[in-house]
């Protein structure tokens, strides 16, 4: 009977999701979006067929999976990409370390980022130093990352943006020679490369999102990265409500001594399930996510060839009209698996951004803005505790200019060459 199910599924998705043709001015063009297929929905309600409604052998099998594609030891799935971040600094912050982040450490970052790559250090009670990025890359300016580093200073926590990786070979050297944790936020960035490596495999943890808009989806999730296997069973405590027993779910005495500890104030024999030496959460996802996470898994080498080739096209595209935007660029040795095509309106130049983005929106084609601009700028972050270090210059410019549009593998030639050709119409009229 599962099997029959199964097959009317693909009978189901050619009926309900047909292909659905391009008509430029009425189609949307999305900055981003899922783009899933027949085994997709298959591997959905296989899971659901189960009834199995925490993590289980889905979730197995795709921490396996992306784990081996990666080449990284450890991955430990919970329920967004947010959380992933969230779970990746809390672990630092575990008693059992002896390099632990205590309340008033600092932990370094960017101005210019999307919110739960900071808001962590602040739920946590940690200070973020807050450094300038580049325009073009949209990335960490390293010149000034040894001058930000104070004698607080435990920790640095950035992002590849939009799926740029920052400079890795700067980063990792200041933040080895210095003794301080790194964590990647790889949300944007899962396939990119950095000196033939992938990104999210540097640093001491790193998060991804399985977030629609993101390379692979599975509704919601995420996913933290870690070559430590001390650092996957703290944040795997963080995760499921701080406990100390790392059993599966369903499962018990894994450890082979469930009623032999003594832990804390607590008496010998107490039952290991129910022992908590961590202030943690409960933030798994679900076998239902997991499954679509497996056979999306599949596509991500196709999915971030696409990307790759949608960003040429753009820029090939764009290039002629520099005298207008600023371009983005890979960092120098990276192969991005792009999430975006950042574009910066030239100061001084004959228009402002909201006049392209309103030009682009009404010809139906989707624009974003580059996460939060200029975060202190922010109503949320007016009285954070912080530092800056150097100043904030391109931050503020990317607050006022900066926008992106899609280059996610559902676009087609036709939908981009739209867009090139829209783009075209807005500056002829700035053109002699």
């Amino acid at each position: 009977m599962r099997e029959r199910i199964l097959r009317d599924v693909g009978s189901y998705y050619e009926q309900a999701f047909p292909p659905r043709e391009f008509i430029p001015g009425e189609t949307p063009v999305p900055v981003s979006g899922r783009v899933f297929d027949a085994d997709d929905l298959r591997h959905l309600v296989d899971a659901s067929l189960d009834f199995w409604l925490t993590s289980g052998r889905f979730a197995e099998k795709f921490e396996r999976d992306l784990a081996r594609f990666l080449d990284v030891r450890e991955a430990i799935l919970c329920n967004s990409g947010s959380s992933a971040n969230l779970l990746a600094l809390s672990a630092l912050t575990s008693p059992k370390l002896d390099r632990r982040l205590i309340p008033g450490d600092e932990v370094i970052t960017v101005a210019a980022g999307f919110p739960t790559t900071v808001n962590p250090i602040l739920q946590n009670g940690l200070v973020p130093v807050f450094l300038d990025v580049e325009l073009g890359t949209y990335n960490v300016d390293a010149a000034h990352l040894e001058s930000a580093i104070g004698p607080r200073t435990r920790a640095i926590m950035i992002a590849h943006t939009l799926g740029n990786p920052f400079d890795l070979g700067a980063v990792t050297e200041v933040a080895k020679r210095r003794g301080l944790w790194l964590i990647e936020d790889n949300s944007d960035a899962l396939s990119s490369t950095y000196r033939g490596k992938f990104t999210g495999t540097f640093g001491d943890l790193a998060s991804v999102s399985f977030y629609p808009a993101h390379h692979i989806t599975m509704g919601e999730g995420g996913c933290v990265l870690t070559a430590q296997p001390r650092l996957r069973v703290l944040v795997e405590s963080f995760r499921d409500w701080g406990r100390d027993c790392w059993c599966a779910p369903g499962f018990a005495n894994t450890c082979g001594k469930r009623f032999d500890w003594q832990l804390g104030e607590l008496p010998h024999g107490y039952d290991h399930k129910y022992i908590y030496s961590h202030i943690g959460y409960n933030l798994k996802l679900t076998d239902m996510q997991a499954a679509v996470g497996v056979s999306q898994l599949k596509k991500l080498p196709a999915f971030a060839e696409a990307r790759r080739r949608n960003w040429q096209t753009l820029y090939d595209g764009l290039r002629q009209f520099e005298e207008f935007l600023i371009l983005p660029r890979p960092t120098p040795e990276s192969d991005p698996a792009w999430f975006g095509f950042a574009l910066t309106v030239r100061e001084h130049g004959p228009f402002q951004r909201d006049a392209l983005i309103r030009h682009l929106e009404e010809k139906k084609i989707g624009t974003r803005l580059l996460f939060g601009g200029n975060l202190l700028r922010q109503p949320a972050y007016q009285n954070i505790p912080h530092r800056v270090a150097g100043d904030l210059h391109n931050s503020d410019i990317i607050m006022t200019n900066t926008f992106w549009v899609g280059v996610y593998p559902g676009l087609t030639a036709e939908m981009l060459a739209y867009m090139t050709q829209s783009f075209a119409d807005f500056f002829r009229q700035f053109q002699a």
